[in-house]
């Protein structure tokens, strides 16, 4: 059964006929407590009686991890619970202070740091609006932006547990507009190497939209959609699949790669998806008419003919993606497809209202057409869902860790 399930179905979230239980056996110690801190920050408090009855764990083992919890300063004990017979009992919560982690996304148009709590709160963040950012340039840029977190005494770096970093696949090689020759280099770079003496180890290294995939996993409508299609447009366009609760991969781990699907329009000239569905090249449309943008936020602020490219921007950009989601509907059949990225929020919500017209219009064709809307994890998406993987790895259940103790 699926491990994340019946937290879920516990906060009302998943449908019934999933669960998430843990094991007694002793030699998974491991994975039962990240079953039961995974149940306690998905139902925000909790008492030792509802672990109980949502894991499946015998009282004694729930006593002796959440006690061990405690001592490791990862949960609190709060109030007691009143309104109920007999004693009251205790809730547990989430310690927002007992540890953090670090998220970095590099990309062709940024790099961005955020310092994250357990609970999803983003503690610090730093960000720089740099064109196509070289290997030697980024490792000041991390080294600076942790300096200047730790200054701000949000957190110490004892409480830091890893380093996620997110980056899109092929980084050095796709050719975007105005791609310097010696941005090539990333293609010769060993990020965890070039950061290890810069930021907190142990430094997980992910593709950028399988990042966000999953930040919206944990944190995001992937609460209630476990399985769900993640598109993001950034200075390009990626995808990431989760089905059940889990990022699939594929074979070569190259799922999702809705940028690279072949474009035949009269209306571009562009050959792949990314490359008239993407920041890349909304900026470059704008730049041929004369209305440079170079950070997205000044999208928002266009004159009159600005304005207009964008909505030609939109209008094609979902013409150009219907087919694909319908095939993506078809094949996978997710509950939902979310958009996340650099794009501003209220023009990620006109291109869902616009996809979803269009899949209306061709819902008699397919069996069923999964809804498009806006990632709940959208602006610095690939950042924060960098910061998840270092609690990924050691604190929250995932597949990895139950095949683990099965193989034991």
């Amino acid at each position: 059964m699926d491990i994340f399930d019946r937290v879920r179905r516990a906060a009302g979230r998943v449908p019934r006929h999933s669960s998430l239980a843990g094991t007694n056996i002793e030699r998974a110690a491991d994975y039962n407590q990240r079953v039961m801190l995974q149940a306690i920050r998905v139902n925000g408090e909790i008492t030792r009686q509802d672990l109980a009855r949502i894991t499946g764990l015998t009282p004694p083992s729930i006593a002796n991890i959440t006690n061990r919890l405690l001592q490791e300063d990862l949960i609190v004990e709060l109030g007691r619970l009143r309104g109920r017979r007999g004693q009251p009992a205790k809730r547990l919560a989430i310690n927002p202070n007992g540890c953090f982690s670090i998220g970095l996304n590099i990309d062709r148009d940024h790099v961005t740091m955020v310092a994250m709590d357990m609970i999803g709160t983003v503690r610090a963040r730093v960000t720089d609006e740099i064109d196509f950012a070289l290997p030697n340039a980024v490792v000041t840029f991390a080294r600076k932006a942790m300096a200047d977190m730790l200054k701000s005494k949000q957190f110490l770096r004892s409480k830091i547990i890893g380093t996620g970093v997110a980056l899109p696949d092929d980084l050095g090689q796709i050719d975007l507009p105005h791609r310097p020759a010696s941005y090539g280099v990333w293609d010769t770079v060993d990020v965890t190497k070039m950061l290890t003496d810069v930021l907190p180890a142990p430094i997980l290294v992910e593709n950028d939209a399988a990042a966000a995939a999953i930040g919206e996993l944990q944190f995001g409508h992937g609460l209630r959609s476990p399985t769900f299609f993640y598109i993001l447009i950034s200075a390009a366009l990626g995808g990431g699949l989760v089905i059940d609760g889990s990022y699939f991969r594929g074979a070569d781990g190259r799922s999702g790669e809705i940028g690279f699907l072949p474009l035949r329009s009269r209306r571009t000239k562009a050959r792949s998806l990314q490359a008239a569905v993407s920041l890349s090249a909304l900026f470059e449309l704008l730049a041929q008419k004369n209305r440079n943008v170079s950070r997205p936020e000044e999208l928002e602020s266009l004159d009159a003919k600005g304005k207009a490219l964008l909505e030609q921007w939109l209008t094609d950009s979902a013409d150009f993606l219907t087919d694909p989601l319908i095939a993506v509907s078809c094949l996978v059949n997710p509950k939902a497809v979310f958009i996340g990225g650099r794009l501003p929020a209220p023009l990620v919500d006109q291109l869902a209202e616009r996809l979803n017209q269009r899949l209306r219009s061709r819902a008699g064709d397919v069996p069923k057409i999964a809804p498009v809307m806006r990632a709940a994890m959208a602006t610095d998406a690939p950042a924060v869902g960098a910061a998840i993987l270092p609690f990924q790895e050691r604190l929250l259940p995932c597949r990895s860790a139950l095949m683990k103790v099965s193989s034991d």
